[in-house]
C-alpha cells in the first residue's frame, strides 16, 4: 500500500544525510522533474501542498499539442519542441493519449486561407511527425463535419493533435517517480527553505507536526506560486516573474456526429476548441483572460460562459443555452512574463529557468532552480533541461532517459491500444466491456494488477455507480495518493461526471469508512 506520507517522517532528516533533490510542486512539471531525477539515480522528495495536479495541471484543454497559433507569434522553437513531444507522449502513454482530428471552419473575414495553409504546412513538417496524421483542406458542404455548421461555412481545414487526460498524466509521472525511489508527499506544503551550509534546510507541513528535511538542491516547480516560493518560502529575490492567465472550459452535451473536434476562430483572434468528451459530451474552451488574485480562488465568470456560448452560436445551427452547461472548470496558467504589453493569448507558452546560487560545482551555495512558464505538452523536455542545469552539482547522475521510456501502464505491445484491448476484453470477458475499457484507458497494463483476484463482477466490491467500483477506489487509495472525493472523482478519474448526487454521497460515505480503518504502510 502507498504510504500515508503525512503520518511519517520523510527520509533526509539531518544535514549529514540529505536527499539530493527537494521538488516543490506536484503539478505536471514537478512530477516530471521528480520522475526524471529518480530515474537518474538521485534521491528525491516531491512535496505538494494539495493534491497532485490540483492547481493548474488538471484544468487544461486536455491536449498534447504543438500550438498551431504560436506560429503566428514566430515561436518556431517552441512549436518544434512541442510537436516532437506529441510523438514522445503517444509512445510513452498509448493508453492515455490518441490523435484527435480537428476541423477549422473558414470564412473570408478570418485569417486568410493562404496564411492558414502555410501554418498547417509548417505544423506538419516542423516536428518529427510519425503517428499523427497530416492536414488537408476539406469541403464542408460534403463532409460530415459541416452538417451542424452554419451554411456560410463551406470551406475548412483538417489537422490533428493529441488528446490526453491531463490529471492522469500528472499522476502517472508521480507513480513512476515513486516506483523509482522518490518520496511523494501530497498535502504537504514547504513552509520554509533556507540554506544551511552546503544544503537546504526545509520545513514541510502536512496534517501532522512540521517535519525538517535537508536537500542538496531544490527545484521550485510551484507553477502559479513560483514567486511565492521564491520570496516567502526561500527568501530569495528573483529577476523573473509569471503572468497569470485564466482559462475556463465548459462541458456540454455533444451535438454533432463523428469523433472529430472543431477549432473556432473568435473575432478577437482567440482560438476556441470544441472537442468530443467521452461518448456524448463536448469540452469547450478556453477563454485566456488576465487574472489577478489568488490562484487557488479561480473560478469561471458568467461573462466567460456567455463569451464561449456566443462563439458557438456564431458557428453552429444548434441552439445553445447556459442551462446546457453540465460542468465547468477554470485554471490559472503561470506564463513567463516576457512582455507585459502583450494580450493574454499572445503571452509566450515557452518556459525559462532561474538558477539561484553559484554555477561552480563544489560551491558552498546549494542551488535553487525555479521554472517559470511552460505548458503541459513540453513538461518532459522542461524536466530534462532542469536536470541538465543541475548536472554540475551531481556529477554521478545518470543520463537523460525519459524520451523512450513508457509511463506506468504504457508498455503496450507495439504501442497499439486497439489490438491490446481486444485481447484484454477476452481475458476479462466476465466484466462489462465499458468497465474494462475505462480501466484500460486509465491504467494501461497495470489493469492486470488492479484486477488481480477478480473472477466475476462480484469481486469488484461495492458499486458506486456508472463503472466505478470499490476495487478501483482501493487501487487509487493504495497506489495514487487519492484522499478526497475530488481526488477520486475529478482528477484520478472523471467518474464524477456520471454519478448522481446520491451516488456521490454513497461513495463519500464509503471513503470515510475506508479511511477510518486505513493503516499506512511504511
Amino acid at each position: 500500500m502507498t504510504p500515508d506520507h503525512s503520518k511519517y517522517e520523510p527520509e533526509g532528516g539531518s544535514p549529514d544525510r540529505p536527499v539530493d533533490l527537494l521538488v516543490i510542486g506536484g503539478g505536471i512539471n514537478g512530477a516530471g522533474v521528480a520522475r526524471d531525477a529518480a530515474g537518474r539515480g538521485l534521491s528525491v522528495i516531491l512535496c505538494e501542498k494539495g493534491d497532485l495536479g490540483e492547481g493548474t495541471s488538471s484544468r487544461s484543454g486536455k491536449y498534447i499539442h504543438g500550438g498551431l497559433r504560436y506560429l503566428e507569434y514566430y515561436e518556431f522553437r517552441l512549436v518544434r519542441e512541442a510537436l516532437n513531444e506529441r510523438e514522445v507522449v503517444l509512445e510513452a502513454a498509448p493508453h492515455l493519449s490518441w490523435p484527435l482530428q480537428l476541423v477549422l471552419p473558414h470564412s473570408p473575414e478570418q485569417r486568410p486561407r493562404w496564411l492558414i495553409r502555410l501554418g498547417l504546412f509548417l505544423y506538419d513538417n516542423l516536428g518529427g511527425r510519425k503517428r499523427v496524421p497530416g492536414s488537408s483542406a476539406i469541403d464542408l458542404r460534403k463532409d460530415l463535419a459541416g452538417e451542424q455548421l452554419k451554411a456560410r461555412f463551406t470551406k475548412g481545414f483538417s489537422y490533428w493533435d493529441v488528446w490526453i487526460d491531463d490529471a492522469r498524466l500528472v499522476a502517472l509521472n508521480a507513480v513512476d517517480a515513486f516506483r523509482r525511489g522518490a518520496q511523494v508527499l501530497t498535502r504537504t506544503a514547504c513552509v520554509s527553505a533556507r540554506r544551511q551550509g552546503n544544503v537546504w534546510r526545509a520545513e514541510l507541513k502536512g496534517d501532522g507536526k512540521p517535519t525538517t528535511v535537508y536537500a542538496k538542491a531544490v527545484v521550485n516547480a510551484a507553477g502559479p506560486w513560483v514567486e511565492k516560493v521564491l520570496g516567502e518560502v526561500a527568501g530569495v529575490n528573483s529577476r523573473m516573474s509569471v503572468r497569470l492567465v485564466k482559462g475556463s472550459h465548459l462541458v456540454m452535451p455533444k451535438w454533432w456526429q463523428g469523433d472529430h473536434g472543431y477549432v473556432l476562430q473568435a473575432p478577437d483572434k482567440r482560438l476556441i476548441f470544441v472537442n468530443p468528451y467521452f461518448d456524448d459530451m463536448a469540452l469547450i474552451g478556453t477563454t485566456d483572460i488576465p487574472f489577478e488574485g489568488r490562484a487557488e480562488d479561480v473560478e469561471i465568470e458568467a461573462s466567460e460562459v456567455d463569451y464561449l456560448l456566443e462563439i458557438l452560436r456564431s458557428y453552429f445551427e444548434h441552439e445553445f443555452k447556459s442551462e446546457d452547461v453540465l460542468f465547468n472548470y477554470s485554471g490559472v496558467r503561470p506564463l513567463f512574463d516576457d512582455d507585459a504589453n502583450k494580450s493574454a493569448s499572445a503571452v509566450t507558452r515557452d518556459y525559462q529557468f532561474e538558477l539561484d546560487g553559484s554555477l561552480e560545482p563544489g560551491s558552498d551555495q546549494p542551488p535553487l532552480l525555479s521554472a517559470f512558464g511552460g505548458k503541459l505538452t513540453t513538461y518532459r523536455k522542461l524536466s530534462e533541461q532542469a536536470l541538465q542545469m543541475l548536472s554540475p552539482y551531481f556529477p554521478e547522475m545518470g543520463d537523460a532517459w525519459t524520451a523512450d521510456t513508457p509511463l506506468p501502464g504504457g508498455d503496450l505491445p507495439d504501442k497499439n491500444f486497439d489490438a491490446w484491448f481486444t485481447g484484454l476484453k477476452r481475458r476479462f470477458a466476465y466484466l462489462p466491456e465499458a468497465l474494462v475499457l475505462h480501466l484500460a484507458r486509465c491504467y494501461g497494463t497495470d489493469v492486470v494488477r488492479l484486477l488481480d483476484g477478480v473472477n466475476d463482477i462480484c469481486d469488484m466490491g461495492e458499486h458506486f455507480g456508472g463503472v466505478f467500483f470499490e476495487k478501483e477506489a482501493d487501487w487509487l487509495l493504495r497506489e495514487e495518493w487519492a484522499v478526497s472525493s475530488e481526488d477520486f472523482l475529478l482528477r484520478r478519474t472523471k467518474h464524477g461526471l456520471f454519478l448522481t448526487p446520491a451516488e456521490k454521497s454513497g461513495f463519500e460515505n464509503w471513503l470515510e469508512r475506508r479511511q477510518a480503518v486505513h493503516e499506512p504502510v511504511s
